[in-house]
């Protein structure tokens, strides 16, 4: 028994990968293209682990991802492989059409044969689990209920759009062709190992080396926050007894406005390695202008996943970000080795 990831070397999904290999024996066979944000370092520790395959490809490739299947026969197929930054999508769409549209139809349709060619009791056993994201919902007015799993799909980023699209085709996928399927919308990650053009280790790296900590518009924007462990947690529990079809949304009831999140950070860095003129690192926030389409607020209601399968974060805001604040202080070779690639 052994299941394939797609993904394996970005943020969530060597988050999964290690905390999967920590709970139990199963072996996993890691597709990852290594794109900017895909990092074998941060699988390092399983480098001489048998119960990890490591493969550098592309979800697209469908000979490779038949070959794969072929070869391991997988009981699942865990699917976190996404171009995920929407600063980028804006630059530049068209690659995250490709690899979360396209690639993921191409996924679909190599691991839907590998299905269609298992005995009746593999096809009840296999699981196809999406993870996307709760920005396909949209945005929310200040006093709007947070999302639900019955919300409408209403992106208004080209990367919201793209993980909505890959959404829909999973969807139809579980309705017209009988694909095992369960889908995760998932609110903003962070912790170990995140690839510092997201807002948190950015301003962990930027206030370190004296720069300025840039906030879009007037930082009011609010996400849910969830820490990256209870994110895979929930991957796990949803894996284990998820209902087919069934969609989660999966967050941290960590509601945050992002000038909030960023002083928050601040204080602790002041606590663990305080600046050597005293002054708080707050100091250092900067207002930039804010980017197009900025959706003013995200707010997941995880109240399904609590009920149905048992599942709630292990981690309060307060308590993740200082082990993700500890983890940038700890881990500043794996930074430095970021910063030279780039």
């Amino acid at each position: 028994m052994m299941i394939l990831v797609t993904g394996g070397a970005g943020f969530i999904g060597s988050n999964f990968v290690l905390d999967w290999l920590a709970v139990n024996d199963e072996p996993v066979v890691n597709l990852d293209a290594l794109t900017y944000a895909g990092n074998r370092a941060n699988l390092a520790s399983l480098h001489a682990d048998p119960r990890h395959i490591f493969v550098q490809g592309d979800i697209a490739d469908t000979a490779l991802v038949a070959q794969l299947l072929a070869t391991h026969q997988p009981r699942a197929v865990v699917h976190f492989a996404a171009e995920s930054h929407v600063d980028r999508s804006i630059a530049g769409p068209e690659a995250f059409v490709q690899t979360n549209v396209v690639g993921t139809f191409r996924l679909l349709e190599a691991v839907r044969a590998y299905w269609q060619g298992l005995d009746a009791a593999g096809q009840a056993a296999f699981r196809f689990l999406h993870v996307s994201t709760d920005e396909v919902y949209g945005t929310l007015s200040p006093t709007a209920p947070a999302f639900t799993e019955d919300h409408p799909h209403a992106p208004n980023s080209p990367y919201a759009a793209s993980k909505a699209g890959s959404d829909h085709l999973v969807r139809a996928w579980h309705h017209t062709y009988g694909l095992p399927v369960v889908t995760t919308n998932c609110s903003n990650n962070y912790g170990p190992y995140q690839y510092p053009e997201k807002l948190i280790p950015l301003c962990i790296q930027r206030a370190l080396t004296g720069q300025p900590l840039p906030i879009y518009g007037d930082g009011q924007q609010v996400r849910d926050w969830l820490f990256v462990s209870d994110h895979c947690a929930a991957v796990r529990r949803v894996l284990e007894a998820g209902e087919l079809g069934r969609v989660y949304n999966v967050g941290g009831w960590n509601e945050k406005a992002n000038l909030s999140v960023v002083n928050t950070l601040c204080n602790v860095l002041d606590e663990l390695q305080p600046r050597a003129d005293g002054v708080s690192y707050a100091a250092q926030v900067a207002f930039v202008t804010d980017r197009p389409g900025h959706d003013r607020r995200y707010a997941i209601d995880a109240t399904r996943i609590e009920r149905e399968l048992g599942w709630r974060p292990a981690e309060t805001f307060e308590t993740g970000i200082r082990k993700t604040v500890q983890w940038y202080l700890d881990n500043t070779a794996w930074v430095a080795d970021l910063a030279a690639r780039a």
